[in-house]
């Protein structure tokens, strides 16, 4: 089982869920995604599981200070891809790919019913 955590190190949710693996001893990868970049291949990788609406974080400071034009004009896919590469901070966090199995966000009833099936 590959066990990947995408996201960025100082955002609170990224944290817990990686001290929730850690604490379930599960091993995993964390790709900084500011660090180590993105690809179009890794995000549309990502949309073949998940919509855009669920990894574009529409309530976050990233998303508000973008102007009203370049917010609508996020109607499709390819769309969606640019912007998420230009500015990797409106994707939701952390997205983890357990095994091609992909989520976005941490809770822990939420892993619990990753881990667990």
């Amino acid at each position: 089982m590959t066990i990947t955590v995408y996201g960025i190190p100082n955002c609170d949710t990224v944290k817990k869920a990686r001290t929730w693996l850690a604490d379930q001893q599960q091993d995993f990868v964390f790709h900084d995604f500011k660090k180590h970049g993105l690809t179009r291949e890794i995000v549309a990788g990502w949309l073949k599981h998940l919509s855009r609406d669920v990894l574009v974080n529409r309530k976050g400071t990233t998303w508000r200070a973008l102007s009203d034009e370049r917010k609508a004009s996020i109607v499709d896919d390819e769309a969606a891809i640019t912007l998420m590469l230009e500015n990797p901070s409106v994707i939701k966090r952390p997205v983890l790919d357990k095994s091609g199995t992909f989520s976005v966000g941490f809770s822990e009833a939420q892993y619990q019913q990753i881990f667990n099936s």
